[in-house]
């Protein structure tokens, strides 16, 4: 099946939804960084990249008129899916001056369960094929965005656009509750207050400590390791930060992914359920998320989406892409074109 990539494309209106949802974010959250300019560690770099991705976003959209093509639509639609990895990171600098919530966390979970969950999963079962497969899970949280993106840019163009807002949207109303819910999750949390705390369901309030202090707890590898614990542990060490535990992102975003599977293709949907099934559980197996985390985040995922998915609908359904020879239809022949909407 043919892709098309220089198959011409036609937008009536400047920017594309998710572009629009993107500087929305950005604008609120440098709105946030004049609030807390005096507190934040280096709210100039903040800001300076704010500039720049908005004006990428622009130079993109301008060179985009010049060759309307599926091609460079892609190339912009990319470039806001590629910059979650900025915005992710981006949350901690506000929240590492907010106090820690993660004592609360930790006690709701030893209240409900009796134990800590992250801890004794991984001890439960630490063979290495078990390792593996909830390492694998995790590892490909990215590759089944990219993979379900890739899908709908091939197989069903029209809605690539939506896919996109939809994805984008429900990352930055996670990332909101992110900034203003700091809880760092159990790889942070229990190296900061001791092991023998946790033993003893000890969890106590540690302020603004991630504000200086990033210490992040090795993942289980009960001393084997394994090829995706190898790059689940690199990812971690080098990109994850003390923020965004509750509640999942991982959950919750890899949930809407699966929705839209479910309504696009179902066999597309059986395919990536393996990996999302053993990406929800390595959220807990690694500690990275408390389990709790990982029941709101299954549960805000289709609350989420409904309302990605509507204000898509209210405020940004256009008619981004247009095959241009339907464009020229119109020109060419506007009585047929009527008459057939009409029909």
């Amino acid at each position: 099946m043919a892709i098309g990539l220089f198959e011409k494309v036609e937008s009536r209106r400047g920017l594309f939804g998710v572009e629009k949802i993107s500087l929305i974010y950005g604008l609120l959250t440098t709105a946030l960084i004049f609030i807390m300019f005096n507190q934040l560690h280096d709210p100039i770099q903040m800001l300076i990249g704010r500039a720049v991705i908005m004006g990428a976003t622009l130079i993109l959209m301008y060179l985009y008129r010049l060759a309307p093509c599926k091609a460079t639509a892609f190339i912009r639609i990319g470039l806001q899916l590629g910059l979650l990895a900025y915005w992710y990171p981006d949350t901690f600098e506000f929240n590492r001056i907010f106090p820690n919530l993660d004592h609360i966390f930790a006690t709701i979970e030893e209240g409900i369960f009796g134990f800590q969950p992250a801890i004794t999963f991984h001890q439960t079962y630490p063979q290495l094929w078990i390792s593996e497969l909830f390492n694998m899970g995790y590892f490909f949280y990215y590759p089944m965005i990219a993979i379900v993106a890739i899908y709908f840019f091939i197989k069903n163009f029209e809605k690539f656009d939506k896919f996109s807002f939809v994805i984008v949207t429900s990352f930055f109303i996670y990332y909101l509750i992110f900034i203003f819910v700091p809880v760092a999750g159990p790889q942070f949390y229990f190296p900061a207050i001791g092991l023998d705390n946790v033993a003893e369901g000890i969890f106590p309030a540690i302020g603004d400590y991630f504000n200086n202090n990033t210490e992040l707890l090795s993942g289980p590898s009960n001393g084997v390791g394994g090829f995706f614990y190898s790059l689940v542990e690199t990812s971690q060490q080098v990109g994850e930060r003390p923020t965004a535990a509750f509640p999942s992102s991982h959950v919750g975003i890899s949930t809407i992914l699966m929705i839209m599977c479910w309504k696009e293709n179902k066999k597309l949907f059986a395919g990536l359920f393996p990996f999302y099934f053993f990406l929800c559980g390595a959220t807990v197996y690694i500690q990275a998320h408390y389990l709790i985390d990982v029941f709101v985040g299954f549960a805000s995922a289709f609350g989420i989406y409904t309302l990605s998915c509507k204000i898509h609908a209210k405020w940004f359904s256009i008619p981004v892409f247009k095959i241009y020879d339907r464009v020229v239809m119109e020109y060419v022949n506007p009585t047929t074109t009527t008459n057939s909407k009409r029909n």
